[in-house]
Formats: structure tokens, C-alpha cells, sequence
């Protein structure tokens, strides 16, 4: 052990926590741990930032909510790393202390065409609704296979308020996996008797990479982790003998050109596979981002190349083949001046981030926003504020402007989203006062593909003596894509497995098996 080296593919969220438990709980040194990330920054997904095309704007592609109950493995990494404005605090207590301080508690999570804000306390079922999610929870993931949520209900489940509040709060499409659904169904049933207020929801002090990710960084560098940036690994070579898999050579493209890295007998590679942010692509104030549709950035390809060389390395094809079903844009305005914000407050009777999601429900995007706790980025200036949207029919016709949301201008977007409020009265002032980042995301729901089991690797494969696939796109039985606590887990069970850690890995959350917390449930979809 004194000299291995551990080579972890992608600088996100699932290698930097690998890396963190690489050091804390095998006793690896930070000096043997090489994080190989193509871009120049860390983090992944989880990102936030001055707005790359506005000189006085910010972004942030996605919006994340966390949960207490379901990520308990995202809880035990950050128990370990110092909060950067406290040292003597963690970031999980950081995360619990702004909680207890400002509690989310949601009075506008549905409005409807005429501007009204309804009561979405009443779910919607009638019983065949509550029979068709008996059955959905019921049947195997194997007797389910690929088939889509809208193959396992009937028209009126996706009318009622639960599955616009359930689809917006997931970002899940009618289309989507069944097997998926049947997941976040087990694993946030919790949250079903307050989905209208999203109460359950855990909320960082600023966006994910200010909270969360630069203090790790930071944690990391204090270890003497090596971070290769610019580094990107375009094929890994694999050896097999004796029913052991091992992989030998990583070959990378860097500023010095195409090299090779050689694994030594006691090396190990952990993978990042997949991307929900490929291609992304970016628009202003009066600008349209583009939607790629050929994968251009790298960002499927060594999958891909690996997934050629194994049959159980999974078909990254079935999640990124069909961008149509697959894409949604979001924006984030940055607001210079508080009017639109104050009317936005008064309207929704929450103060900023104590609202969680607004849906406009009957929209044509399907569009939804959220107002942030105030100041959502740690350098973000005075009289300074931000808002983060997204919408999941860009394909659509918007209510007000005539146009699909993804040909539209930021302005345009802003426009929309007054009249959905009914602001008329502070639209001029509002567009002279506001800049919108607009992201065009690809694949921000792939992983919510139809699929078979066999379509994503284990993060464990067979045989597997020296590596690990991370991320998103792998297989963990039970456990829910699309959260930071999905990539933290799998990172945990990579090295727990392969260094031999001697500590139980957090149980999946299973709230059923709480008499109390199904009875809730169970109440819930009887109102």
C-alpha cells in the first residue's frame, strides 16, 4: 500500500468523494491520489458561477434539494469536512444550523393560467390511481423492464397535483422509467405528506459548488491530493487472467499531447462514466443557446470506448441516443434592484429560500422557479439577487410569447415568466433590470432513460481487481440517480470494497419500513 497509486477518471462529485474516503477511512496519503478532470475546474454538476456569457450575471445549471432521511451517505462525507467561513464547523452542521435558521415551508408550490396560487395540500387520486402505484410498487424491476411511467397508469394520474408537483420537483417526463419512478417512490416516501410544501427539503447556505464542493477542494489540496487539470482520458486499456479484471493502461490527452499512464501491480482506477451536463451550451440576455445533438465534448465517448470491450459495462446508448426526451433548458436571473424579487415574495408569501419550487402548471414550458436564500453565491454583490427556473416542454408554445422556450432569448424567457405572475405592471422595469443566463442541457434527464438492468454497469463489476466505475449511469440496486448522494454512495462502496474498509456502509433509507412514516403516506394519497 505504501506506494499505490489511485487514479480517479473525472473530477465530480463521485471522485472527490473517493478520494475523501480514500484518505479518511483507508488510510491512503493524499500524494498517491491523482484526480484526472478534462476541464479546469472541479465539481461536475455541481456548479455555480459568474455567468460565462454576462458580464454581470450568474448561473447555475441545475437546482438541487437535499433530504435528510435518504442521503446518509452524503451526511458522513461532509461530517468530515471543515465549513470554509468556520473551520470549527463541518459542512453537515454548516447545512444543519442554515436549516434550523431558514426553514423551507412552501404557500405557492402550484398556480394555475389565472395566476392562483392553489391548494395542492389535496393530492388528486381517486383509487384507481392508488391501485395502479400499488402495482407499480408491487412488481419486480425485472417484470417492469423498459417500460415508460405513462405505460403503467391511466390519463387521470398525470391531472392530478400530486404528479405535478412528483414531475417538477424530479424533473421526471411521462415518458420516462417506470423503474425509476418505482425507486423515488421507495426511497421518498417520506415526502409524500409534504410534497406541497417540500418541508423535507435540506437546503445548503449557497449553491452546491460554493457549499459543497469548494470546501472539499479545499480539504483535498490540505492532503496533498494531485488534481491533473486539462487532463482527459480518452481509452483505458483492460487485462484479464485467472477470472480477474484488471485495468492496465490509462491513455490521456493533455496539454502536452496523447500519453499513457501505466498502472502499477497495486494501482487502482476509479471511472467516472456518463454525463447529464455534455454539451451544454449557454445563452443571454438576447441570445438562443444552441442544442447539440452529436455529442461534441467528450463527455460519453470513454464510455462508450470501454463499454465496447465488456458486456457488462453497460450501453450508454439508451441514455444518450434519444435527446428529445432527455433535454430541458433552465435560466438564472440575476436581478440588480429588488422589485421583481419583493413582488415575487408578497405574491408567494415566502421569503427567500423558505418557498422552494413555484410551478405554473398549465404553462406550456411547464415551467417552475425557485428563489434562493439571499446571497446564493459567496462573492454575489449588494442589492444583488438571483432566481433559478427551469422548464421541461421547451418544445412547446409559450402562454405569452408565441414561441418554444428553446428558441427563446433570455429576455424572452423573463417576459414569459412576468406574465405567468401577472407582474405586467413592472415588466419594463423588470427586463432593465435583470440578466438572464440561459442553459441548454442535452441529456439533463438521461439517466431517467428506459432501460434495461443490464444498460448500466455495476460500480463493482464482476472480477473487477482494480477498479471501479463512479458516477451516475451505474448500477446500485434500491438507491435513486439523479442525487448527489447516488454518486457518494457509489463512491464509498468502491473503496470500501476495494481497500477492505472496515465500516458499515449507511443503510439505504427504506421509509415503508417505518409503521409511522406509511401510515402518513398512505394518508396523504387518501386526501
Amino acid at each position: 500500500m505504501e506506494n499505490d497509486q489511485i487514479w480517479l477518471v473525472g473530477g465530480g462529485i463521485a471522485s472527490m468523494a473517493a478520494a475523501v474516503f480514500l484518505i479518511r477511512d483507508a488510510n491512503i496519503p493524499g500524494e498517491q491520489i491523482h484526480i484526472l478532470e478534462e476541464l479546469d475546474i472541479a465539481g461536475g454538476s455541481l456548479d455555480g458561477s459568474v455567468s460565462p456569457v454576462l458580464k454581470n450575471g450568474f448561473v447555475t445549471r441545475g437546482g438541487r434539494m437535499l433530504e435528510e432521511e435518504a442521503y446518509q451517505t452524503l451526511w458522513n462525507l461532509l461530517e468530515s469536512i471543515p465549513s470554509l467561513e468556520d473551520p470549527a464547523v463541518t459542512v453537515r452542521q454548516e447545512i444543519i444550523d442554515f436549516n434550523i435558521r431558514v426553514k423551507t415551508e412552501a404557500h405557492a408550490r402550484l398556480i394555475n393560467k389565472f395566476h392562483q396560487v392553489i391548494d395542492a395540500g389535496a393530492l388528486g387520486f381517486n383509487m384507481h390511481d392508488r391501485l395502479e402505484m400499488m402495482r407499480l410498487l408491487a412488481l419486480s424491476e425485472h417484470k417492469i423492464g423498459s417500460r415508460r411511467i405513462d405505460e403503467m397508469f391511466s390519463p387521470h394520474f398525470f391531472g392530478t397535483n400530486f404528479w405535478q408537483m412528483w414531475r417538477t420537483t424530479f424533473a421526471f417526463q411521462n415518458w420516462h422509467s417506470a423503474i425509476e419512478l418505482k425507486r423515488y417512490f421507495l426511497r421518498f416516501i417520506q415526502e409524500f405528506p409534504r410534497i406541497h410544501t417540500l418541508s423535507g427539503v435540506k437546503r445548503t447556505k449557497y449553491n452546491q459548488y460554493d457549499s459543497i464542493v469548494k470546501p472539499i477542494q479545499s480539504w483535498l489540496k490540505e492532503k496533498n491530493v494531485q488534481v491533473h487539470f486539462g487532463t482527459r482520458v480518452t481509452d483505458i486499456d483492460f487485462s484479464e487472467a485467472n477470472g480477474q479484471r484488471k485495468i492496465s493502461t490509462l491513455h490521456i490527452q493533455n496539454k502536452n499531447g496523447a500519453e499513457q499512464i501505466t498502472l502499477g501491480q497495486h494501482d487502482y482506477a476509479f471511472v467516472t462514466i456518463g454525463s447529464i451536463t455534455a454539451d451544454t451550451t449557454m445563452g443571454s440576455n438576447d441570445t438562443v443557446p444552441e442544442l447539440i445533438r452529436d455529442r461534441r465534448d467528450g463527455g460519453w465517448s470513454l464510455w462508450e470506448r470501454i463499454a465496447g470491450k465488456a458486456q457488462d459495462f453497460g450501453r450508454p446508448a439508451a441514455f444518450y441516443a434519444a435527446v428529445d426526451d432527455h433535454k430541458w433548458e433552465s435560466f438564472t436571473l440575476t436581478m440588480h434592484g429588488d422589485i421583481l424579487l419583493k413582488r415575487i415574495v408578497a405574491y408567494s408569501k415566502n421569503e427567500p429560500g423558505t418557498g422552494a419550487l413555484m410551478t405554473f402548471y398549465e404553462s406550456g414550458w411547464l415551467m417552475s422557479v425557485v428563489v434562493p436564500y439571499q446571497p446564493h453565491f459567496a462573492d454575489q454583490p449588494k442589492d444583488t439577487y438571483t432566481l433559478w427556473g427551469y422548464g421541461l416542454f421547451i418544445d412547446k408554445e409559450g402562454d405569452y410569447i408565441k414561441k418554444p422556450m428553446a428558441k427563446c432569448t433570455g429576455k424572452e424567457i423573463l417576459t414569459e415568466l412576468i406574465h405567468q405572475l401577472g407582474f405586467e405592471d413592472i415588466l419594463p422595469e423588470a427586463l432593465a433590470t435583470t440578466d438572464v443566463t440561459t442553459v441548454m442541457l442535452p441529456y439533463a434527464s438521461a439517466l431517467f432513460a428506459c432501460r434495461k438492468v443490464e444498460d448500466r454497469p455495476l460500480v463493482i463489476p464482476k472480477g473487477a481487481a482494480n477498479f471501479a466505475f463512479l458516477g451516475q449511469f451505474t448500477e446500485m440496486p434500491e438507491d435513486v440517480v439523479f442525487t448527489v448522494e447516488y454518486s457518494v454512495h457509489g463512491a464509498m462502496e468502491a473503496v470500501y470494497h476495494h481497500f477492505k474498509v472496515d465500516k458499515p456502509i449507511p443503510p439505504i433509507y427504506h421509509g415503508l419500513m417505518d409503521p409511522k412514516v406509511g401510515l402518513q403516506a398512505l394518508e396523504s394519497a387518501f386526501k
